[in-house]
Parts: C-alpha cells; sequence; structure tokens
C-alpha cells in the first residue's frame, strides 16, 4: 500500500512551485458564529504559464478566462485527492491558472494586473495556495 504523505511531495524539488488547491463554496461572509472555512481540497489541473496580463488573454466572469491567445503553458500538473503538487522549474515568473470543468480560473493578480503572479527564485521552493472562489459568498 503506498499512501502519499504530503510532505513527501513536497520534498522531491528543490527549485519550483509547490501548493495546495481548494475550493471554496457557499457563504464566507464575516459574522458572528460564522464558520472560519478555509476550502476543500481537490484534485485540479494546474497549469504554469510565464507570467500573463490581464491584456494579454480573453477575461470572462467571476475570474474565468475565455482564452489565454497564443501563450501555452510551460508545465501542467495535476493536484492530489489533498490538493497538494509539486512543480520543477526555472528561476523566473510565471502564472498559475487552473482548469475547471467550465474553463480556465484564476482569481488573484498582482498591482500591475498580472494573472496570479509567482516568483520562482534559484534554489528555493515557491508555496501557494490555489482557491477556487466562483461558486462562494465573501
Amino acid at each position: 500500500m503506498s499512501s502519499c504523505h504530503p510532505k513527501s511531495i513536497l520534498q522531491k524539488i528543490k527549485q519550483g512551485i509547490c501548493g495546495t488547491v481548494v475550493v471554496k463554496r457557499g457563504n464566507f461572509m464575516p459574522g458572528p458564529g460564522a464558520p472560519k472555512a478555509s476550502g476543500s481540497p481537490v484534485e485540479r489541473d494546474v497549469l504554469i504559464f510565464p507570467l500573463l496580463n490581464m491584456n494579454q488573454v480573453d477575461a470572462g466572469d467571476n475570474g474565468f478566462i475565455n482564452s489565454v491567445g497564443e501563450s501555452k503553458p510551460i508545465k501542467t500538473v495535476k493536484s492530489d485527492k489533498n490538493g497538494k503538487f509539486c512543480v520543477s522549474l526555472p528561476a523566473g515568473r510565471y502564472s498559475v491558472i487552473v482548469r475547471e470543468p467550465k474553463g480556465l480560473y484564476a482569481n488573484s493578480f498582482d498591482a500591475q494586473n498580472n494573472i496570479f503572479p509567482v516568483t520562482v527564485q534559484k534554489q528555493k521552493q515557491t508555496t501557494i495556495k490555489v482557491e477556487i472562489t466562483h461558486q462562494a459568498v465573501f
């Protein structure tokens, strides 16, 4: 029986991006007695693109991306049943996008409108959390 302990995944790479993909559904409005829900881990394709800006894509509604134009993912990796993934990458800046049943999805941007920007440094592992929130209310 081979069980996949999350730490074993995270220790496989020396340089790149590791993270967790979670889905948030329902009411996340703050208030008295509101549960501090963190979301449910999910299996999803995680696409790593060279850094993409909103002006390079055809953005849809609610975090969905209709098209990334001519851009192609550098790597695609699937998160496991615990939502964990790791991908080895050269140092650089990347955009992280997940594939939802309805299409490509990213809901994080920086001040320059770069899509879910992640910087990978030489000999470092960057840890991220991808939150799929198109079915949640905040």
